[in-house]
This record gives C-alpha cells, structure tokens and sequence, in this order.
C-alpha cells in the first residue's frame, strides 16, 4: 500500500495500517527532515516495522511509478491542498487503472464528482467493485463522529452502520451486562481499561493480556477481575424542543432587559476616549481664541462657529475681521488632521459593539451542556452532529465571520462571540456548571488554556480537545489525567481520529470502520452469506471463531420492506445464515484474512 502526503494524517495512517493491519506500506513525504519525516525514518529502521520513506516533492508520474502504485494494491492521497490530491489520482488510475484509491478533499461536492469519474474512468461506473473503486473521505467529516461520541456520551470510538450509531463502551470488572449491550467485543488486560483506546497501554499488560472477541465461558470466568468492550448503540434523542411555559408579554421589563444586556462598554474604550478628547480640547482652544481675538455676540457664537469651521460646514468668513478669518483657516486645517481619528474611532467602536450585541449568552439556569469553543469547519460539523442528539449546546467562537456562526443563530444555539481566553468569556458560557466542554480552535496552545481554566472552574467537566500535533495531545491527555483521575479527558489530533476510516478505505470499502482496542484493534465488515463456506448453513453461533470474528447483525440482502429494520442487531444464537442474508462483523486482521478467501462483499 502507498500513502502520499504532507502532514500527520501521513504518518498517522502509516502507523495504522502498519501496527493495527499489518499492512506492507511505503510513505511519499516532501521531506524527511521535518517531524512526520523524521518519525517516520525512524520507523523505517524498526526491524519489526514494515514501513518504508520515499522522499518526494511532488507526487508527480514518474515518483508514482518509483513507489510502485503499478502493483500497489491501493494509494491514498493526503495532501492538503485539494487539487494535489486530484491530479495524483488522476495520474494514479492511469498509471495502475485497478488500484484502490482514497483520496482526502475538504470540498464534498468536488470529491463526489471525483469519485465518479475516476471509477468511470476505470469502469466502475455501473457496478464498482471493493478492490478497484475511489473513495474520497475528509477527515473533517471522519473526525467527528469521535468527537461528538466522547463529549456527549463519553469512553468509546463510534461505528456507523445502516443509518445507526454505535460505539465500543467500558463496563468495569464485577458489574453485568446491560440492556443496551449488543456483543463482547473484548476483555481487556486490565491496565488501562478506563480507555481500550489508550495508546500508551502496555505491549501485554495484565494477566493474559487482551482479549478480542472471546468465546462466552472466557468472558464469563475473566469478568470479575477484567473489564469488558461492549458495543452499544447510540440512541439519537428527539431534537424537537420541549414546551414552554407561556408568559406574559411585558414590553417595558424586555426593553430595559435587552439594553441591560447591550455591551455599552466598548463606547468607554481609551481610544474612543483619546480621541473624542483631543477633539474636545482642540473646541476649547479654538473657542478661547475666538473669543479673545475675533470676539462673538452672542457669547455661544465663540463655540459655535469654531465647530462648524472644523466640520466644514461654516460659510467663508470673507466678511469678518481678519482674526476671524485667520482663525476660521486654522480650525479647517485642524478638522483635517482630526475628523479622520473621529471617524475611525468611531466606526470601529461601532462595530465592536455590533459584533458584541449579537451574542446571545445562555439563560442563567442552564446546566448540564455542552460547550463548545470553535466554529471553525470541524466545529460546525460538531455543532451539527450535536444538536441531533438532543444536547444543549453553548458556543464560543471569537470570529463573527466563522462559517459555524450561521448556523448557530440559525439552530438557535446560544452564542458568545468573545474570544475564550479573555476573562470572564468562560464563565458567560456556564462552564462551572456544564457536563463537556469540546475545544476545537486552530492553536494548540489555545485550546490548552481553555482546557486548564476550565479544569480549575469545573474539575470534574468531561473534556475534549482537538490537537493538530498528535504526541503533544497524547502528552496533554496524560497529563491532566493525572492531575484529574476522576474526570474524563480525550485529546486527540484530527488525524489520529481520521486514521482508521482512511485505512478502512484503502482495505476495501467492505470494511466499514476500525476500532482500537488497547494495543490490537477491531475491524466491521459487512458480508454476503451466499455461498461463503464458514457462514452459509450455519447457525449464529456456528459461525463464531473465538479470536476471529463474530457476526454482530443479520439483514437481507435486498434490503427490507418499508417500516422494517435493515439489520436484525440481537439475532438469536440458533438462526440458520442462509443465502438470502448479508451479515455485520466484528474481525481480528487474522480473521478478515480467512474471511477474504471466500466472502462476497456487500
């Protein structure tokens, strides 16, 4: 497999394909003396790594050929710059017309038409088969469902399935099953069982180490001294907003409600007040003059005509004594110098308080939210995935021009365009009394603030945090651990959560996500029955291979009729597979090998 790329989603995937699918993998990197190049040389040197570095600046024909996506059995693409990867991808299916390509693009409706056209120009238009076909993903879009799953419902990466959610959920040594629980997905080792997806678990820690997919007797004899991964559905809440009580219509209490709540402050900034002052103490001078040299009746003309000279907007003094019109030339040059300060002080105090008044803070009863910092394109995503979940949610965001702003007001989310770090903006937003806090701005060290004020106001607030370098967020996330045992804390780097869905592309589109578990990991596949030796004939439980795989779901093949479910997620042990049936797995990368050999993808 080849991975061309410039940033950390490169190395991330390596790493992916490499430790957790045991793929051979050769990474295409502008340059190997930057920090993704460097880690990655030094993987290469790993005797046990399977990795290999080509340094190249542009992916480009001939660095193609040199890597060999000739033979490759798929390529994904990287880059950040959407037009990089669709020239790549264009090259690539003309160099190998049946590799497998994955492309990353932030524009959905440009990576959809590439999509097609490259599987047209491959003859995949009609029936595009898994290993030849284009998928085009944008970790974005891939990053958030982990994001929504650890603020709003905590431990555990999410899979999606047929239009439904789930998620891998820790359930601590002793207790039982809930009801909610589909299958064992594992039995974990035991030192980091809070978090199967911890990366800094031992290579086999505890007693036997980590078990994935174990038989019913193992899981039973281990429960009481091993936590358990389940996986469990995530039920998506009804979003429509409960009724509220019907209130008389004061007119006077909302008007001085709503002026209360102006930002009157930003007209008493020390630059609105330099400059109107200077303009005030250039009137006082101008009318002193006036007064003793070109002397006015009535008296009020010596402040009078002064401003109309500075304004411009005196008639020419050709008439008057020659102080008069010494004194009227002086004042226009002055209005010169001045009336632009005015005007600009003006306008930018105006402005401040446009983009204050649009703010609308959460009411003070409000508790148990989400805050959410950032409405940047992940951001919205966020916010957007949030609200289908029946969430309340509060959001900071200190550009008004951010492309999430929109569609906050347009929800109905209650906003505060501040930026988090100024004091008090935190506590407009209620974190002392908020359930999570997801920080997703652009600068590392910001978010890191945000996260230890709220630490110090909520201590025991789920956290979770978007960092872009991936070992500064797994040092972050260990350390507030640490300083926070009893509180959740998740930090992870986009392309640590993108990384699976990539790697699950390029394996073929019949693996439908990955899911780590401690130091191995879980893969889903949806799978034909018809004519498949280990599963057609054979009953749910037949067809389970302790350490394997183990079928999760039964649905037809042609879909269901109207009303039904698509996929049956509680199949009863005894149920004969038969042909007609498409089944959902959970894999070991050993078990999706057998499986391959004889599997008619869905």
């Amino acid at each position: 497999m080849v991975i061309c790329g410039d940033d950390g989603l490169a190395h991330r995937l390596a790493v992916e394909l490499d430790a957790v699918c045991g793929e051979v993998v050769t990474v295409v990197l502008p340059s190997a003396d930057d920090e993704h190049g460097a880690r990655l040389a030094a993987l290469h040197r790993d005797p046990t790594s399977a990795v290999n570095l080509h340094v190249s600046g542009r992916p480009d024909e001939a660095t193609l050929r040199a890597v060999g996506v000739a033979r490759a059995a798929a390529l994904a693409l990287t880059y950040r710059d959407d037009q990089v990867n669709v020239t790549a991808a264009l090259l690539a299916r003309t160099v190998n017309p049946s590799v497998r390509l994955v492309v990353r693009m932030f524009n959905r409706e440009r990576g959809s038409h590439l999509e097609r056209l490259l599987d047209r120009a491959a003859g995949l238009c009609d029936t595009p088969a898994p290993d030849t076909s284009t998928t085009v993903l944008s970790d974005a879009d891939t990053a958030v469902p982990e994001l929504v799953a650890a603020a709003a419902v905590g431990h555990g990466h999410t899979l999606q399935v047929e239009g439904k959610v789930f998620r891998g959920v820790v359930r601590p040594a002793g207790t039982p099953t809930h009801a909610t629980d589909l299958a064992t997905l594992a039995v974990l080792s035991g030192a980091h069982e809070d978090d199967p997806a911890s990366q800094d678990s031992a290579e086999t820690a505890g007693e036997d180490g980590t078990q994935l997919l174990p038989d019913d007797p193992t899981a039973y004899h281990r429960q009481s001294t091993h936590g358990r991964l389940m996986l469990e559905e995530v039920v998506h809440l009804d979003t429509t907003e409960p009724a509220r009580r019907v209130r008389r219509f004061r007119p006077v209490r909302w008007v001085r409600a709503r002026l209360a709540h102006l930002p009157w402050r930003v007209f008493r900034s020390r630059q609105l007040a330099a400059v109107y002052g200077s303009l005030a103490a250039v009137v006082v001078a101008l009318s002193t003059a006036t007064a003793l040299f070109a002397d006015e009746h009535p008296w009020w003309k010596n402040f009078y005509l002064p401003l109309l000279d500075i304004f411009t907007m005196g008639d020419p003094a050709t008439e008057e004594s020659p102080a008069r019109r010494i004194l009227q030339l002086l004042a226009g040059f002055v209005g010169l110098a001045v009336l632009p300060l005015v005007v600009a002080a003006t306008m930018n105090a105006t402005e401040a308080f446009r983009t204050a008044s649009v703010n609308h803070p959460p009411d003070d009863d409000v508790s148990g939210h989400i805050v959410l910092v950032g409405l940047g394109m992940v951001g919205t995503r966020v916010l957007d995935r949030l609200r289908t979940t029946g969430h309340q949610v509060v959001a900071i965001e200190r550009d008004p021009r951010a492309r999430g702003v929109a569609l906050a007001r347009e929800l109905g989310v209650p906003l505060v365009l501040e930026d988090a770090t100024a004091p008090g903006v935190l506590e407009l937003a209620r974190v002392r009394q908020c359930g999570s806090l997801l920080v997703l701005t652009r600068d590392d060290g910001q978010n890191l603030d945000i996260v230890m004020a709220v630490r110090e106001a909520n201590p025991g607030v789920r956290v979770v945090t978007r960092l872009y370098d991936d070992a500064f967020a797994a040092t972050v996330q260990r350390t507030l651990r640490a300083s926070y045992p009893d509180a959740l804390t998740r930090s992870r780097s986009v392309s640590a959560l993108a990384a699976p869905s990539f790697a699950a592309a390029m394996m073929g589109r019949h693996v439908l996500g990955v899911m780590p578990v401690e130091r191995g990991s879980l893969l889903f596949t949806c799978v034909d029955v018809a004519g498949h030796p280990e599963l057609e004939g054979r009953s749910v439980h037949e067809a389970f291979r302790r350490r394997e795989w183990r079928v999760l779901a039964v649905g037809p093949v042609g879909g269901s009729a109207p009303g039904q479910a698509a996929f049956d997620w509680r199949p009863a042990q005894g149920r004969v597979l038969e042909a007609g049936d498409r089944v959902v797995m959970a894999t070991t990368r050993r078990g999706l090998d057998v499986l391959m050999a004889g599997a008619r993808w869905a």
